[in-house]
């Protein structure tokens, strides 16, 4: 039988570029991913061998410097290296991110300046909008943008940043009142600015403080931080697109991207799952044969199978839909939500398969059942997700009474 989720109608480039990173995964990251997780380690010889290969500038067009492969590539190239580690997979989303939202948002200046060194992998992007107390409310963010002369001042508390200290691009959205009437819509006075800074932790230029890692169960090796804004002073260049307010919309543009892309972390560390338990299966021996020949496991096999097919062809076909130029936020949305809760269910599936030795740090699933979670919550919870879909949907099926 054929490898699960594979995609039809990929050219020769497409099928060569995967071929390689599929190989990379195999040789470079599943051996030394779970050594480096248990160590909360970042990868940096991982990262080295992913700017190597080029895939820093998958999607940065070929004028700057970067191979001009479509959203469908790099979700695919995601889905494998999820499968070897999701951490690194985290670790060039949100630079991509980044470098989507330049592409498609930014001046020409702008893209001049940093898409060319985000493609050779010299600039690493982060992006950044959620806040202490706002969880999912984005019409909430009280971090502010104060004009000064030909400068902005950015005042604020930013949280759950990934790459926060690795990166030294980071997208910020704040609010910026100013030339807004009284009364505009929160999502029409935010605006986007690109800071640039120095990796690392503590002041990292005059006036912003990256304080230093989370703790967090899972999703190790991946540096997630707090931003600090006080008194940080920008110039006027440095808002996404030169123009105040559109902030918002130029980051939900992004985040159809980052939903796409969770969705392939999804399938990729399902895949993954799937993976041991069916090797295990066939190892461990229960009342004189492999449990893999007990109907309760094949059960479970063909079911955590058929979710890895099936939140794989969802993936792909939000990531086409983006590809065409289309709207594509109801499929990013439900591909996001089917392909991280069937990820969190063939992890557990594969977790039982297990028994007690699943619950051992010798085995990998024990850090897939750690890493799972995070992809619930990641570019929004399930129930934004549902919430994004049900209004899509009453606008494709409004009633005509």
């Amino acid at each position: 039988m054929a490898r699960l989720a594979q995609t039809a109608g990929l050219t020769d480039i497409q099928q060569e570029i995967l071929a390689t990173v599929r190989d990379f995964v195999d040789k470079e990251i599943i051996p030394v991913a779970t050594e480096l997780e248990h160590r909360d380690e970042y990868p940096q010889q991982i990262v080295d061998g992913l700017k190597e290969l080029g895939l820093f500038g998958l999607m940065i067009p070929e004028e700057y410097g970067g191979l001009g492969e479509s959203l469908l590539t790099y979700a695919l190239c995601v889905e494998e290296i999820a499968r070897g580690w999701m951490s690194v997979s985290g670790i060039i989303n949100t630079h991509f991110i980044v470098a989507y939202m330049l592409k498609q948002h930014g001046t020409q200046e702008q893209k001049d300046h940093f898409l060319p060194r985000m493609a050779a992998g010299d600039i690493r992007g982060a992006f950044s909008m959620s806040e202490p107390g706002l969880g999912s409310d984005v019409s909430a963010i009280t971090s502010k943008a104060v004009q000064d002369g030909e400068e902005y001042v950015l005042n604020g508390q930013k949280m759950w940043l990934t790459n926060g200290g690795t990166s030294s691009l980071v997208a910020v959205l704040v609010r910026s009142d100013e030339g807004h009437p009284q009364g505009t819509a929160p999502h029409k006075s935010m605006t986007t600015f690109l800071i640039e800074k120095e990796p690392g932790f503590g002041e990292v230029r005059p006036g912003l403080t990256i304080p230093g890692k989370i703790e967090k169960m899972g999703y190790k090796g991946v540096d997630t931080t707090e931003l600090i804004m006080d008194g940080l002073r920008l110039p006027a260049d440095r808002v996404l697109g030169g123009v105040t307010g559109r902030g918002f919309y130029q980051m939900m543009d992004g985040v159809e991207v980052g939903r796409v892309n969770v969705a392939a972390r999804g399938c990729g560390v399902a895949q993954r799952a799937f993976e041991l338990g069916v090797q295990y299966a066939q190892q461990r021996h229960t009342f004189g044969k492999p449990i893999a020949q007990h109907q309760a496991i094949q059960f479970k096999l063909a079911e955590m199978a058929t979710k890895v097919e099936a939140a794989h062809a969802m993936m792909v076909n939000a990531a086409r839909k983006k590809d065409s130029g289309e709207r594509n936020d109801l499929e990013a949305g439900m591909a996001k939500y089917l392909a991280s809760e069937y990820c969190k269910e063939v992890v557990e599936d594969a977790f039982r398969i297990h028994g007690g030795y699943g619950f051992s740090k010798e085995y990998e699933i024990e850090r897939l059942y750690r890493e799972a979670p995070m992809l619930l919550i990641g570019e929004g919870t399930a129930e934004i997700q549902k919430m994004i879909i049900g209004r899509r949907l009453l606008e494709e099926y409004r009633f005509q009474g």
